[in-house]
């Protein structure tokens, strides 16, 4: 990957021109076509997009893409001809939006061709994002059951679980004899993962209960199809999805005693080419690990010199910042009996909704797709971050904020805090808008060169300071402390993941310094995205100041959010020209 302004190398004209200029149809034609080859070969994209229709749209539905080397080198020849065809293209006759669509897909496809040359460092059976996770969420989430032919296209697909499980073993065995082990903590936490999804018989397996459960809702199928269907499903997990998934767990095992507890990839040849790459790719932005570092180091300072300030104003004085909040959590926990986990997601349920009515004074633009609460499957509950997935475009699945709520110990000064990230304003706002978008062209609504984590995630976490600048915290200093918590978080992010990676920092140590395990590890094994959050939203705050300087009583934040949001998933740089665009337009 390559900075914005070192990509203009090979695309020489930048975005600073005039809206007056008239759009160049043949870029249009091109970029379409290419986004939708793109998405062609991507089979659980173009589901979750629903980007085609018909006939080619249901064969699609039936597919997994392939876990190989050989998958791989397409993609990367598909990007390179891709950059081929965007750079013969002269901007000077591109318009602004033309000109926004023709960065991010360089972007992203010079990082797609640089990407490959660190692979191995993406561990294909990790507990966080591995393959063994990622067809169980989407199959039992993405995968949409709205009529009897979707029912049939995912028992086709199940059907090819234990062929792609069989296509990761083939990866993870090559890696293992050039070097590459994962460290023995992430075997430890795979292995459970394992150890859940193979616990129980087949007909108690998620693959099979999700799809009852989603079955039963289709009034168009009776009792007895949906039994026959079932057990299909049943039968398909016993015959080749068990056996493939203890085929992998067995490599695992085989592969623990061999590992070390050393936690960042510089214990890997060329761990800190890869580490630069990862934090260039994940920031968008050229900083080092070092000014990564400090900027970290400020931060955290910064943040807990406000959260000291309001424990002292509650009376929580003695001890240090870490044990008085954790004073505080400890007397907001709610009874162990009965079980507190359905009233905790109707409390996140009534902050969301209480965030709709409030982002009404800030936002124009809303999206029109619902967003849910639901509870973080048991499956991936120990090992998931709160997360979003995107509501479907027919309606037949809503934005959902998934909780993960594996307790006994609940963050309940956080829980607004984390609606106000994960949904209202934050990123459903950001993507389900980006999706309804009609300005934009097909594939960026559709976000098919990726999720810039960067923007996306610096969005959500600005998302997050919104609520605190317009007074959603009034009378709930609780609360404030957990929107201060959470952004520590994300600064103290800043410091654990360039110390792990590049200063050679252990698990513990990271763990000392405030991190949990369990996020520590998120952090080994998805090296750089740590630092998308902080690095994100501080550019956020600083394209805002500058408009506001610029523009005085002209500046509006509501035309501000407009222009963030309307712009779409995109780097920083891009990001911060169209704010530039703004201001010129606004004077």
């Amino acid at each position: 990957m390559k900075s914005l302004h070192r990509l203009r190398a090979f695309l020489p004209f930048v975005l600073f021109v005039s809206p007056a200029f008239a759009a160049e149809p043949a870029f249009d034609t091109w970029a379409e076509t290419f986004a939708a080859d793109w998405v062609r070969a991507d089979p659980e994209g173009a589901t979750a997009r629903q980007y085609f229709s018909g006939a080619e749209q249901d064969a699609l539905d039936r597919q997994l893409a392939p876990v190989t080397r050989e998958f791989r080198a397409e993609r990367v020849a598909t990007a390179k001809k891709g950059l081929a065809a965007l750079a013969r293209f002269d901007r000077a006759h591109l318009d602004a939006a033309q000109k926004i669509s023709a960065d991010v897909m360089a972007w992203s496809l010079e990082d797609t061709v640089q990407a490959e040359a660190f692979a191995d460092f993406d561990f294909v059976f990790n507990q966080f994002g591995g393959l063994h996770v990622g067809l169980v969420n989407f199959l039992s989430q993405t995968h949409p059951i709205r009529h009897r032919r979707d029912i049939e296209n995912y028992l086709a697909r199940l059907a090819l679980v234990a062929a792609r499980m069989d296509e990761g073993i083939a990866i993870a065995k090559d890696a293992a004899t050039r070097g590459w082990i994962m460290q023995k903590f992430i075997y430890a936490s795979t292995l459970g993962q394992f150890d859940r999804f193979l616990t129980g018989e087949p007909r108690q397996n998620v693959l099979v209960t999700s799809l009852d459960e989603r079955v039963a809702l289709l009034p168009e199928i009776s009792r007895d199809e949906r039994s026959r269907f079932v057990a299909a499903a049943e039968k398909i997990v016993a015959d080749s999805v068990v056996p493939a998934y203890r085929r992998a767990q067995a490599l695992l095992q085989a592969q623990q005693p061999l590992a070390s507890d050393e936690a960042g990839i510089s214990r890997l040849p060329g761990g800190d080419k890869a580490y630069a790459f990862f934090l260039r790719h994940m920031t968008t932005t050229t900083f080092t690990p070092g000014q990564v570092h400090e900027l970290g180091l400020k931060e955290v300072a910064r943040i807990e010199a406000e959260m000291d300030k309001i424990l002292r104003q509650l009376g929580l004085t003695a001890g240090t910042l870490t044990e008085r909040f954790s004073q505080l959590d400890a007397s907001l926990q709610p009874p162990a009996t009965p079980d507190p986990r359905p009233a905790l997601i109707a409390r996140f349920d009534e902050i969301l909704r209480d965030a709709e009515k409030r982002a009404e004074l800030i936002f124009d633009l809303r999206p029109t797709a619902p967003i849910v609460v639901r509870r973080e499957p048991p499956f991936t509950e120990k090992t998931a971050a709160a997360h979003y997935t995107v509501p479907a475009k027919d309606g037949s699945r809503p934005g959902v904020f998934w909780a993960p709520l594996p307790g006994p110990w609940f963050k309940m000064s956080e829980m607004r805090t984390l609606v106000y990230h994960e949904g209202v304003p934050g990123h459903h706002f950001q993507i389900a808008l980006q999706q309804e978008m009609p300005s934009l062209p097909r594939f960026r609504r559709d976000r098919v060169f990726g999720f810039i984590s960067a923007h996306g995630e610096g969005w959500a976490l600005y998302a997050e300071q919104l609520a605190t600048e317009n007074g959603w915290y009034e009378g709930d200093p609780q609360g404030r402390l957990g929107q201060l918590s959470a952004e520590l978080f994300r600064a103290r992010r800043l410091v654990v993941d360039t110390g792990l990676h590049v200063q050679h920092w252990t698990r513990q140590q990271a763990i000392d310094y405030g991190i949990i395990a369990q996020e520590v590890e998120r952090y080994v094994v998805w090296p750089g995205q740590a630092c998308a959050y902080k690095i994100g939203q501080l550019k956020i705050l600083e394209l805002r100041a500058k408009a506001k300087a610029a523009l005085g009583d002209k500046f509006s934040i509501k035309e501000f959010h407009n222009i963030v949001l309307r712009t779409g998933s995109v780097p920083l740089d891009v990001l911060a020209l169209a704010i530039d665009d703004y201001i010129s337009a606004a004077r």
